[in-house]
């Protein structure tokens, strides 16, 4: 009953949003029935898909969430991270919702929700050799492109006097990579690295970059305030009703 009335207040502020202002966002996906996330498929833990291909992860347990207080159906589809822009913009998705790090390129092109999550950057290495901040100076640095990591590593020493900088579509190709030898080391988002080392036990060393720090937010178009505020305010209140804790139990262990 208390999610029947839940969509139906929804409905009716719908209704109302649709008589005093041109945003039909939060309308359109409550009348299509399906919100549709844009994301990396290869990001674990935030989104990535399981041994049954399956895509699955913090991001979309959490879109789940918010989907089911707003009673419609969750869609996952798998796009290029560097054209996510593109994509939003064009109207194949309905928002980026994949660990996505705010910055002020991204706060000028899209409508963001709050900050949900906190999150640092981290140096992955597998050489015992190298595990020290002196030593990554002149490598070769692999990275996921058209991430907040490129504009990060830049403003580090160890990027300022890297070897070479080589970008990937995806971490997962990055981390492929430094198994193979081809890179020496892979700078990457912490929830990731931390990730693959303790839940997926590889045998990585981890070095944080203490001068970077971010935070992750939901991308919208700029226009669609309306759907941006009402997925805002349930994640909100997960935080508060204690199913965002649950999420990230599962997925982080804290």
């Amino acid at each position: 009953m208390k999610n029947l009335f839940a969509i139906l207040s929804v409905f009716l502020m719908s209704a109302f949003l649709v008589g005093c202002d041109s945003d039909k966002s939060l309308v359109k996906v409550l009348s299509k029935g399906e919100l549709v996330i844009g994301l990396d498929d290869s990001y674990p833990p935030m989104g990535f898909r399981d041994e049954k291909g399956n895509i699955v992860g913090f991001d979309i347990d959490l879109a789940n969430e918010v989907c089911a207080r707003l009673g419609v159906k969750l869609k996952a589809k798998p796009i290029s991270w560097d054209a996510k822009e593109q994509e939003l913009n064009s109207g194949n998705i309905d928002c980026i919702w994949n660990g996505m790090s705010v910055d002020s390129s991204r706060a000028e092109s899209m409508n963001l929700s709050d900050p949900y999550l906190k999150n640092g950057m981290f140096f992955v290495l597998k050489d015992s050799s190298l595990a020290n901040y002196d030593s990554l100076m002149g490598r070769k640095i692999a990275l996921q492109k058209g991430s907040t990591t490129e504009t990060f590593l830049a403003a580090s020493e160890a990027g300022k006097s890297a070897k070479e900088i080589v970008g990937f579509n995806d971490n997962l190709s990055a981390l492929a990579a430094l198994e193979q030898g081809d890179v020496d080391i892979v700078y990457l988002d912490e929830v990731i690295a931390r990730y693959m080392v303790l839940k997926l036990k590889k045998n990585y060393i981890l070095l944080e970059d203490r001068s970077a720090g971010e935070k992750l937010a939901i991308g919208f178009r700029k226009e669609d305030k309306a759907l941006r505020d009402a997925v805002n305010d349930i994640v909100n209140a997960t935080k508060k009703d204690g199913r965002f804790v649950n999420i990230s139990m599962k997925w982080f262990g804290k």
